[in-house]
């Protein structure tokens, strides 16, 4: 299963944000041990240099951050033609259009974030951390 995580769920995980940070931390352990393909988009990564950086004030500790991410995460490029279709786009929010176009355009299965009402219109389908979690039996390993 090929599943992009939004931003939220990366900056729950990595800035333990309760009362999320309990899933957040469960899908980034069950993306190390391959449970899922897990991808980050190139956009998102910014973002998250740029929040994670007011949290450590410090460069390189903030790269090695993003490195450490991406050992078991990869990354997707988001496209022109993903900005292009997503300002033409129903969805409201146009970093969430730009997710989902690029959703599309790289064959996810799923996308995963806390905000599953902004993404209604995705015609990728879209869950919680916690219905992934589900979904991968996880919840029921916890028991």
């Amino acid at each position: 299963m090929r599943v992009l995580l939004d931003t939220c769920v990366v900056v729950d995980f990595l800035q333990r944000r309760e009362p999320f940070c309990d899933d957040a931390y469960a899908i980034f352990l069950a993306a190390a041990n391959r449970r899922f393909d897990g991808f980050v988009t190139a956009k998102s990564l910014t973002d998250i240099y740029y929040l994670t950086h007011r949290f450590t004030h410090d460069d390189r500790e903030t790269r090695k951050v993003l490195s450490t991410l991406l050992i078991p995460l990869d990354l997707l490029d988001t496209a022109g033609l993903d900005c292009r279709k997503a300002i033409s786009s129903e969805i409201s929010d146009f970093e969430d259009a730009v997710m989902i176009e690029t959703a599309i355009r790289t064959g996810m299965d799923a996308i995963v974030t806390r905000n599953v009402r902004d993404y209604a219109r995705s015609t990728v389908p879209v869950c919680t951390p916690a219905e992934l979690l589900t979904m991968l039996g996880f919840n029921e390993e916890k028991g």
